[in-house]
């Protein structure tokens, strides 16, 4: 009996197995999507003006109660989402070195620089991304980098931080190397997941290109009309 159990791993033998990374992967690369696009259109409340764009993040902070606690849906919220991103990077970075360790080492094979190109940018953008969003939090969540920071008052926030050129420099680039990390990681997933096939294929990239484009652009839009003065 102990032999069995020690022998049945379901879940260690999944994690261990390449297809098994990818699945959870694909799946934390969902998840987190979902939760880039909620907040996007969050975000977008910023164009209704500083009334409805605050109240809308003093209700995240309520959302659940009188079951929930203040700000308890945004914690578990925050753990969720780390624990995804945590195994969406391990898991990305295992397969990496897996793929590293397979190479052929006399030989050189070159692949399609197209290939080349997705696959530098998925690992070098999820790299970037990593970092941006721990710039995000010191800027957004605890106010480390706005000098100008008014704890509650988002709109306040973000209307000081785009006025700063650098600043929207930096965001610019992170939103383009999160479109084309959805760019390549969408069709990824979705056959990893075993919902595209040969005559979905084009459909599926399209809708990930759009999807890219949709959050990517949505986005820009807060920091591009801070800094051009339409929003003030």
């Amino acid at each position: 009996m102990v032999n069995d159990l020690a022998t049945r791993r379901p879940v260690r033998d999944f994690w261990a197995s390449t297809i098994g990374k990818k699945i959870v992967m694909a799946v934390s690369g969902a998840l987190l999507l979902a939760f880039v696009f909620a907040h996007m259109v969050g975000n977008l409340k910023t164009f209704l003006g500083a009334g409805d764009l605050n109240h809308y993040a003093h209700w995240l902070r309520t959302i659940g109660e009188p079951v929930l606690r203040y700000e308890w849906f945004l914690w578990i919220q925050r753990v969720v989402l780390f624990a995804a991103l945590v195994l969406h990077v391990t898991a990305a970075v295992q397969l990496a070195r897996r793929d590293l360790r397979a190479r052929p080492v006399r030989y050189v094979h070159r692949r399609p620089v197209r290939a080349t190109f997705a696959v530098r940018t998925m690992r070098w953008g999820g790299a970037t991304l990593a970092l941006f969003l721990v710039w995000h939090i010191l800027d957004f969540t605890v106010g480390a980098v706005n000098r100008d920071f008014v704890p509650g008052d988002l709109y306040h926030n973000l209307v000081a931080d785009f006025q700063v050129w650098w600043v929207n420099l930096i965001y610019l680039a992170a939103l383009a190397m999160l479109g084309l990390h959805i760019h390549h990681g969408f069709a990824s997933a979705a056959r990893t997941l075993g919902v595209t096939s040969v005559r979905r294929e084009r459909a599926i990239k399209l809708l990930g290109s759009t999807t890219a484009v949709v959050v990517a652009g949505g986005y820009a839009l807060v920091p591009v009309a801070i800094m051009t003065g339409l929003v003030r």
